[in-house]
């Protein structure tokens, strides 16, 4: 199949690593020339996992967004939140008809993008599909070299307009197997769970991670008491998605740690031995606090008070954060009330994502 894959993280180069060796045809597109060198002079990514380190050849590396996707079935991208809208501006002249779009994870963004390319004038027959985790636990070690720690196993998705779900899923299954579906786009976000294991994490081991150069947030900052705080956090997103009207299964964040289940499968005790999460974590600009919390966890606490279900620990949390970046983050852009669409009924939202909005 043909799949773009758009941006340059951690994520970005396993799944053009990882995709290429399953055979499919990968267009790798990143906006920075200068951090893109590596790969677009070689054409090569080398790829470590437990099999060891290999070269991979990608088909395609470009800066040009549009040679990427022209005639690609799937974009990918696996780009944090935060750069979903510069990528929707660039993507909106050069989507066409029946492509998907898949962002693993999505913070809400497949009804963003498409929010975005639709106000730009775009009117290709697009789907937008998010999941709930990255499809691999991977770090980059150096500048054309990617090590995955764990894929994923099991994958939910949702998508945008959840009419397009069938023709979404296919596309998307040729790739990952392992998705399983989700009713749409929100359900799909509300499975999210950067905002519900990092949040905790970050706040609870503030002082560390400011007084060490480096620190482990999954090996010595995952103490007893880090873990009671993210079981109850994620007890309100189940609480969330049930007062939706979301089916089970909720993928439980308690399954990461203690079983097979979740949607990396048996992963806690890999990632912690890979020590490839042993970094700095600047509480001011790291993805934990201005993807996962600033954004993430504001439209949880924000989706909390649309539906009228009691969340103190996602609010309280979010009151953390903000007190240390010193701004309020309950009024913030990927709320439910900045998205204008707090007002909508249950109904009114799910037919809203069933559709899709109209201009």
């Amino acid at each position: 199949m043909e799949i773009a894959v758009l941006g340059g993280g951690h994520g970005c180069y396993a799944a053009a690593a990882d995709l290429s060796e399953q055979g499919h045809s990968i267009r790798l597109w990143r906006r920075d020339a200068a951090a893109l060198k590596p790969v677009l002079d070689s054409s090569t990514i080398y790829l470590k996992d437990d099999h060891g380190e290999s070269a991979v050849i990608i088909d395609q590396v470009t800066t040009d967004i549009g040679e990427a996707v022209k005639g690609a079935e799937l974009i990918l991208i696996p780009s944090p939140a935060t750069a979903q809208l510069d990528i929707a501006r660039a993507l909106a002249p050069h989507l066409q008809d029946g492509q998907v779009v898949y962002l693993p994870p999505g913070t809400f963004g497949s009804y963003i993008m498409s929010e975005a390319v639709r106000q730009l004038g775009c009117t290709a027959n697009v789907s937008w599909a998010e999941t709930g985790t990255l499809p691999w636990l991977a770090r980059k070690h150096g500048p054309n070299t990617v090590a995955i720690t764990m894929r994923a196993t099991r994958l939910p998705t949702g998508v945008y307009p959840a009419r397009n779900a069938d023709h979404a899923m296919q596309v998307i299954g040729q790739a990952f197997p392992c998705i399983e579906p989700c009713e749409d786009a929100l359900s799909g976000a509300l499975m999210n769970a950067g905002p519900i294991i990092h949040p905790p994490l970050i706040m609870m081991n503030a002082a560390p991670l400011q007084h060490f150069p480096e620190w482990d947030i999954h090996n010595e900052g995952t103490q007893p008491a880090v873990r009671t705080v993210t079981t109850k956090l994620d007890n309100e997103r189940i609480a969330i998605r049930e007062a939706i009207g979301y089916q089970a299964a909720h993928f439980p964040l308690s399954d990461h740690y203690e079983n097979d289940q979740w949607m990396y499968g048996d992963s806690h005790k890999k990632l912690v031995d890979s020590g490839d999460w042993r970094e700095h974590i600047d509480l001011h600009t790291h993805r934990y606090m201005i993807e996962d919390t600033v954004m993430g966890l504001a439209l949880l606490a924000s989706a909390a008070d649309w539906v009228g279900c009691d969340a103190p620990v996602a609010k309280g949390l979010l009151a953390i954060a903000g007190g240390i970046l010193g701004k309020d983050l309950r009024q913030g852009e990927r709320t439910l009330g900045a998205l204008g669409l707090d007002k909508l009924s249950v109904e009114e939202m799910r037919q809203m994502l069933l559709q899709g909005k109209s201009a």
